[in-house]
């Protein structure tokens, strides 16, 4: 069985955004989706689905995007408090 980077997917209220997609990107997709139907035995009828579970698994595993929001809430915690920065 292959293992894919993303499982089932959730069931959460969304929030409509408008994505243009390159017609390779779309066509990738759509493949993708097949394969998480085999894997997790899920019915996807909507491929646009995936997306934001691709994106948040994404930003998920970016260690300088969690290095750097990391300070960021660090930084904004500390001028709250009033404590001087590092």
């Amino acid at each position: 069985m292959t293992k894919l980077k993303l499982g089932a997917l959730s069931d959460d209220k969304p929030v409509k955004l408008t994505v243009e997609l390159p017609a390779p990107v779309h066509r990738d997709l759509v493949a993708y989706a097949k394969v998480l139907e085999r894997e997790t035995s899920q019915i996807i009828k909507d491929p646009a689905k995936l997306i934001a579970p691709m994106v948040e698994r994404f930003m998920a595993t970016d260690r300088g995007f969690a290095k750097l929001r990391r300070e960021t809430q660090e930084s904004a915690a500390q001028q709250l408090s009033g404590a001087r920065p590092k």
